[in-house]
Formats: C-alpha cells, sequence, structure tokens
C-alpha cells in the first residue's frame, strides 16, 4: 500500500485543521454558555506552522484539508492560509466548515484563494430557536452567507444540522423540503455527547427515526455525493436537485472508512476525534524539527488510530470540548 495508512491498513488522505478555538457563537452541543479558557495568541500554530505541517503530510499522502475551529472566520488573514495552502502541489481540495455568520463578508475572497467549497452549521430556520441554539441572533447573517457563498463558486455549499429531540427535530421536514424547492445539499448529524456541551442523551434522535419522518416528503433515493470525502451517505427525493446525508456517529460508527486526522490549534495531531491520544508537533516544530522528522511524528500519529471509538462502551473523551478540536 502505498501513501499514508494506519496499523488496520486504512488509509489515511485527509487532515482537518482547528485555526483556532474561538467562536462567535455558543451552540449548546459545542460549547458551555460562557465559553471556554482561551488558548494565548503563542500557543497557536501561527500560518507558516501549518503550512509546514501540511506540506509535510501532503508528501506521506494527504491530499484534502478542510479548516475548521472554533469559528475559522474569526482567525485574521484566514484567506492568506488558504492561498499558501492552494500553492502545494499534491493539495487537490481545500474546504472550510464555518457558522456562516461571517460567511457573507468573506465567501468571494476565499474563493479567489483556492477555496473549493464550504459546509455551513445551520441547526434551525427559526430565528427565536437560533438564538436558543446559538446564544446569538445571527440567523439573517447567515441566510445570507450561504447565499452568497453560492453565488461566487462555493459549491455545493453543504449544510449540517445536528439533530436534538424536543429542540429542533420539528424542522426536519422542513429542511428535507429545501433539497426539493431550493437545491439545497442537507446533511443530518446525530448528537454526539461530547465534552463542554449543554445537550443530554435523552436528546439524541438516531437517524432511522429522521428517515421516517423524511419520508413523508417522498422516497428516498441512494445517490453518489458530487464532491466531499467525509462519512456521509448520500439520498435524494425524485426530482430533486439537492441532496441529503445521514452521518452516523453514534447509531452506525463509519471508523472503518475513517481516513483522517484532526489538527488543533495548538499543534497537536490527534488520530481519532473521539480519543483523548495526541501528539505534539508545535513544540518539535519551534525547536527545529526537519520536515523528515516531521513526517515521522505524523506516521506516528497514524500508526495510533484506533479500530473504533468506545461511544458504544460508554467511553466519552473529557479533555477537550469540541470547540478545541474542530468537529
Amino acid at each position: 500500500m502505498t501513501g499514508l495508512s494506519d496499523s488496520f491498513q486504512r488509509p489515511i488522505n485527509y487532515l482537518r485543521i482547528s485555526v483556532t478555538d474561538r467562536c462567535n457563537l455558543r451552540c449548546i452541543y459545542c460549547m458551555p454558555a460562557d465559553g471556554v479558557r482561551l488558548m494565548s495568541h503563542g500557543n497557536i500554530l501561527t500560518y507558516e506552522e501549518i503550512y509546514t505541517i501540511v506540506r509535510a503530510a501532503a508528501e506521506l499522502g494527504i491530499n484534502k484539508v478542510r479548516i475548521t475551529g472554533g469559528e475559522p472566520l474569526v482567525r485574521a488573514g484566514i484567506s492568506e492560509l488558504i492561498r499558501m495552502l492552494a500553492h502545494i502541489d499534491a493539495i487537490d481540495d481545500i474546504s472550510l466548515t464555518t457558522n456562516g455568520t461571517l460567511l457573507g463578508d468573506y465567501a468571494a475572497e476565499l474563493k479567489q484563494a483556492g477555496l473549493g467549497r464550504v459546509n455551513v452549521s445551520l441547526d434551525t430556520l427559526k430565528p427565536d430557536r437560533f438564538e436558543f441554539i446559538t446564544g446569538r441572533n445571527r440567523l439573517e447573517e447567515v441566510l445570507e452567507g450561504i447565499a452568497t457563498a453560492r453565488s461566487v463558486g462555493l459549491n455545493p455549499v453543504k449544510l449540517n444540522m445536528v439533530v436534538m429531540a424536543g429542540i429542533n427535530d420539528d424542522e426536519l421536514l422542513d429542511f428535507g423540503a429545501k433539497t426539493i424547492s431550493d437545491e439545497w445539499h442537507v446533511r443530518f448529524i446525530e448528537l454526539m455527547p461530547v465534552a463542554g456541551g449543554g445537550t443530554t442523551a435523552s436528546q439524541f434522535v438516531s437517524v432511522s427515526d429522521m428517515r421516517k419522518c423524511l419520508e413523508q416528503l417522498g422516497e428516498l433515493e441512494p445517490c453518489l455525493p458530487g464532491v466531499g470525502n467525509g462519512p456521509a451517505k448520500y439520498f435524494r427525493f425524485p426530482r430533486a436537485r439537492g441532496t441529503i446525508g445521514f452521518i452516523t456517529p453514534v447509531s452506525e460508527h463509519f471508523c472503518f472508512r475513517c481516513n483522517r486526522l484532526r489538527l488543533t490549534a495548538d499543534g497537536k495531531l490527534r488520530p481519532c476525534l473521539l480519543s483523548e491520544d495526541e501528539i505534539d508537533l508545535k513544540q518539535p516544530l519551534r525547536n527545529g524539527i526537519s520536515l523528515a522528522g516531521l513526517k515521522q511524528l505524523i506516521e506516528k500519529t497514524a500508526a495510533r488510530k484506533p479500530l473504533c471509538h468506545q461511544l458504544a462502551e460508554g467511553y466519552m473523551p473529557k479533555d477537550r470540548p469540541f470547540s478545541q478540536v474542530g468537529g
């Protein structure tokens, strides 16, 4: 097998990079209402350090990169990082996950810098509910950001909805209908029990239950994703131009085909989102490690990738909230 792989012979070609732990929203499943203790500026990787890590990873077989946060668009000069990564020949797909509040301001600039597409976290279409879930009244900005992203060619714009019982599960049909009427690409995500969240297990909705609800709109037909490298399984309603994706981290985990590593904003490389295991790259970088040495650390991290997470056994990582890992 060529390229980077783990000890279970799964190819690893995808790196998710958290560029900041800061966020301008306070989503109840992601960050405590009073926030988290923020990392100091000196503790965050510089863009030059991120570039060096990605260059090393690309030489090992990484060809897809996703920029995450916190909220990546709150970090100054993020388009410059996109531009730097776009100059790495082996990287052929650069995407970004955002809450959408600043997307209208930066979409054109990001596209010009080399960004291919965006995923927008959007859990409701109701202004009062948006404020309840996120702690902020900014739904209109998000909807405007989605429209702008589509207009400048950051397509497909995928919308990520974390479905929560008693909070937003009554909007499944509204989101599903948007894939028919407005060509939206919506991904419904099972709620994960993670550190720092304000949700409970009683709010979990399985994808099986989501599908039963959505089938009121018609039969869901399997389809292939247009682009992307994630874990969703895709469907569409008859004659719909948009798609529906389901992400099942709990009820039907997709660990057997996981192809990713995660780099935290403070320079820790994690082999699994739902594990506390991580290897520090920042200090070796600042101590002058060679590119060959950096590649060895990346290979070491990949080798430590577990077979699967342990949510079913009741294990939940407690070291970092989602806002510090990048989701």
